[in-house]
């Protein structure tokens, strides 16, 4: 299942989402402060953030054009009702915004619906022959398995779930090996040249010069 990271320095509300989303067996971790938070999501690997405004060290706000380059969708809990900040925290590339309180089955509507759309609930993917369980870590291209190591299965996983987009080096290392690698950024030329190499995707998975990558649709 999706894992949905709490980002909310109420404990009770906390604790009452974490209960809620278990129950329908998403996996949970919480943090009540917001430069924490920061460190955990470039660190961590979560499908979807839940994330308050108003937070000790650091705002939601602040803390969404942290993590951006992440590419972790969010969602919004706040109480303010400003309609001004509602404006704020969709342009700033939230997915959504749910104003506090809020009804436990509206939450996990909008939580289905934003995980849908950003295709993180899907267990498998699929691109021309090329097929991922993200269950079972498995790749096959035209029925064939395909050894790939964690990380090169990660960096296809991340372009197959961001198609036809232009990917900077910067994020796909931030997505993929977390802000605190401290290895040389030719690291990502090498696994991204492994993947085009073992799935046979020369002439789809493009390299754009002075900026990243792109797996194209057509």
């Amino acid at each position: 299942m999706p894992s949905i990271f709490i980002v909310e320095d109420d404990e009770n509300i906390a604790k009452m989402i974490e209960a809620t989303l278990s129950m329908v067996g998403y996996d949970c971790e919480k943090c009540p402060d917001g430069k924490e938070a920061v460190q955990r999501i470039l660190e961590g690997r979560f499908d979807l953030i839940l994330l308050d405004v108003m937070l000790p060290g650091l705002d939601g706000f602040e803390i969404l054009s942290k993590i951006k380059m992440k590419g972790v969708p969010v969602i919004f809990l706040t109480a303010l009702q400003d309609v001004g900040d509602k404006v704020k925290g969709l342009r700033s590339g939230a997915e959504d915004y749910i104003v506090k309180p809020f009804e436990t089955v509206e939450l996990l509507a909008r939580i289905e619906v934003v995980l849908r759309r950003t295709g993180k609930n899907r267990k498998k993917l699929s691109y021309l022959d090329i097929e991922i369980d993200l269950e079972k870590h498995l790749v096959t291209k035209g029925g064939h398995a395909v050894a790939l190591t964690p990380k090169e299965f990660d960096v296809l996983v991340f372009f197959m779930q961001n198609l036809d987009i232009a990917v900077t080096r910067e994020r796909l290392l931030a997505a993929v090996w977390g802000y605190e690698f401290e290895g040389e950024s030719r690291t990502v030329d090498i696994h991204v040249q492994q993947v085009r190499r073992k799935l046979g995707l020369k002439g789809r998975l493009v390299t754009i010069p002075k900026l990243g990558y792109r797996l194209e649709s057509l």
